[in-house]
């Protein structure tokens, strides 16, 4: 099968890292994918691409369509579509038409019609669409899928220091979706009710939300996201019967404390592995995470300073989750397979970020604000 020949539609943030991906995979494989092209609607930005990269560079998805650059036909079978959400399906749709399979940038579309206007062309072209949540790809939530055990409380944190990033979307469509799809995943049930609070603090759109969900199955999960922290935090946390797990997506870590193992190994009684239950939902944050010395020491024996209770540290093999993510959308391409995160699975998540947005919108309302 000859090399995959793909380009990237937009090189701003988000682009140029699918760029340098794309080219690093090249380097690793040039007779699986190459780096073909470019498209930005700034000159500065697609004449430094195309000087860094040594590709054509298009103004437009129409230029770089029309195939003909020193009369020498560019040929595309792939691209990333990393332009602002607004132009999402756009994009995606003129691509589609022209049998390209594209991997959109989260959020899928700036619309649900939107987002399924997508599908069906996809479906109709019979290509692939994937949807850009590379958080499903992070090592640490890779890890923790095999120990899914009917989880029914998750808390994510995800705070940002302000940048003039992505200022086109609010707070929950920019960095909550992340952890709206890896929970809608881990849940694996419908939604029943939401709750949801937010405020514009530093733009126009909001930067500061939290949201409470209820799921069909009883699971609750509260979601909290800010882009105007001092901090970076990218945390999930959840637990399950007789465990609870904790996620650090920037550190690609997991810790686990399981109630039952350590209850059974030392013969302990109903009464006192619910008492160990209590005192994870207390606050074992601080008593486990907090302690780096006692979290390493659980690698060869886990313990924890709270009766009954047994800490886990595993070791997750580090891995950037765009390069997983773009690997896993050319495999699929290749192969003619469903994504890892497939386009309804990215709808799915856009919804539920629409609903927490017209909470906020209505909570505001009858708050007056």
């Amino acid at each position: 099968m000859p090399p995959l020949r793909v380009a990237v539609i937009g090189a701003g943030s988000f682009g140029r890292n699918h760029l340098r991906v794309y080219r690093e995979l090249e380097v690793a494989a040039p007779d699986r994918v190459r780096l073909v092209a470019v498209v930005d609607a700034s000159e500065t930005v697609r004449a430094e691409a195309a000087a860094q990269y040594g590709i054509p560079a298009f103004a437009t998805v129409d230029d770089l369509l029309a195939q003909l650059v020193a009369e020498v036909a560019i040929e595309v079978d792939a691209a990333s579509v990393c332009v602002p959400t607004v132009h999402h399906a756009a994009v995606g749709r003129q691509l589609l038409e022209n049998d390209i399979h594209v991997l959109i940038e989260k959020p899928f579309a700036a619309t649900l019609a939107e987002a399924d206007s997508v599908l069906a062309l996809a479906a109709a072209q019979g290509r692939v669409v994937q949807i850009g949540h590379l958080e499903r790809f992070n090592p640490a939530v890779t890890a923790v899928e095999p120990l899914l055990n009917r989880p029914m409380f998750f808390e994510a944190h995800r705070l940002s220091i302000f940048t003039p990033r992505s200022l086109d979307v609010d707070v929950v469509l920019d960095l909550m979706i992340h952890d709206l799809a890896i929970v809608l995943q881990l849940a694996q049930s419908p939604v029943r009710e939401l709750r949801a609070v937010g405020l514009p603090v530093l733009s126009r759109k909001v930067d500061i939300a939290n949201v409470r969900v209820e799921f069909n199955s009883g699971c609750i999960a509260n979601f909290t996201a800010s882009r105007v922290s001092t901090e970076q935090v990218r945390k999930l946390r959840f637990f399950q019967p007789h465990q609870y797990l904790s996620l650090d997506f920037a550190r690609q870590e997991l810790l686990t404390i399981d109630v039952a193992a350590a209850g059974a190994a030392s013969g302990f009684s109903a009464a006192a592995k619910a008492d160990a239950a209590a005192q994870i939902a207390a606050g074992v944050h601080a008593s486990a995470v907090s302690q780096p010395a006692a979290v390493a020491q659980t690698a060869a024996t886990p313990s924890h300073p709270s009766a009954g209770l047994s800490l886990q540290k595993y070791t997750v093999p580090r891995a950037e989750p765009l390069r997983l993510e773009i690997e896993d959308f050319l495999d699929a391409v290749r192969n003619r397979r469903r994504p890892r995160v497939t386009g309804d699975q990215g709808r799915a998540a856009l919804a539920l970020a629409l609903d927490i947005n017209a909470a906020i919108a209505a909570h505001a309302q009858r708050a007056g604000l």
